[in-house]
């Protein structure tokens, strides 16, 4: 590159937003050019509230957004805040990926700015990393890196969502990256945290295959949920401890016809008996 051409680099710390419309293609295919251009622009008008609002920078859009904040927890309010209204209104459901690094914007001259150019852009593998962190996203999923977690440790505002939770979901290799990268979700559902598997271009290595909810974090539908597998498991051991109660009676078994099917009910329990007392003698040895 001239030395003398007109663009100003500048090297600074940002927090790189990297957000992604899932099924896009798909969406347009099924509604129509038209019908899609109008939902897409009511999403973004939608996303652009709330990144202004945060103080964000709008960097690049194609089927999402690149945006850049100054400040780490600006972004993951963004984030969450998005997540949590944009999807219900617009039924387009997105992954979001931060990382916090070193990048170089770049402002372009006003002249080529005018030809069409973007005013801002931003270069480094810092913009890579948030990639490569938002494809490994599910639906509805916030993701962030390590660096980006180090640096949100702890910190909150008036408006973080309340419940929400970071929690590790493993270490991954970025195609294009050196060292792997440990991820973190964060979310204040028990479906966001959960540890994605890896995507083309990012291969998982290892960490927790389930995020449980806390106590304290389970909402209604929830804790109904948490309370419907126990006692569905207590009601199928008792209803299989009355089952084997009848089988095991040759007279209840006769008077319910079930003689010939379980006749060799008892046999079954004269074996076990015949092994608890061979294990009752070997333990008074």
């Amino acid at each position: 590159m001239p030395l003398n051409s007109e663009v100003t680099l500048k090297e600074r710390n940002l927090a790189i937003v990297l957000l992604d419309i899932i099924g896009s293609t798909d969406f347009v295919q099924r509604n129509g050019a038209q019908t899609a251009a109008r939902w897409f622009q009511f999403h973004d008008r939608l996303t652009r509230n709330i990144c202004y609002k945060f103080s964000g920078r709008e960097i690049d859009r194609s089927d999402g957004f690149l945006l850049s904040f100054d400040r780490l927890i600006d972004a993951v309010n963004f984030a969450l805040i998005y997540q949590q209204t944009v999807p219900s209104k617009t039924k387009l459901q997105c992954r979001i990926g931060v990382h916090w690094g070193r990048v170089i914007e770049v402002t372009q001259d006003e002249l080529w700015v005018e030809a069409g150019a973007k005013r801002v852009e931003l270069e480094g593998l810092a913009k890579n990393v948030a990639a490569r962190t938002m494809s490994l996203c599910q639906a509805g999923q916030v993701l962030l890196t390590k660096d980006a977690m180090q640096r949100i440790r702890g910190r909150t505002n008036a408006f973080t969502p309340k419940g929400t939770r970071y929690v590790c979901v493993g270490l991954y290799k970025f195609k294009g990256v050196k060292d792997p990268q440990q991820i973190y979700a964060v979310g204040d559902t028990i479906k966001s945290l959960q540890p994605p598997k890896g995507s083309e271009k990012v291969k998982r290595l290892g960490g927790p295959r389930y995020i449980k909810s806390r106590a304290r974090d389970r909402k209604f539908l929830e804790w109904v949920s948490w309370f419907y597998y126990r006692l569905g498991f207590v009601a199928s051991v008792f209803w299989f401890y009355l089952f084997y109660r009848v089988i095991s009676n040759g007279m209840w078994r006769v008077t319910f016809g079930l003689e010939s099917y379980f006749f060799w009910v008892d046999g079954l329990n004269d074996f076990f008996m015949y092994v608890w007392e061979i294990i009752k003698g070997i333990i008074q040895l």
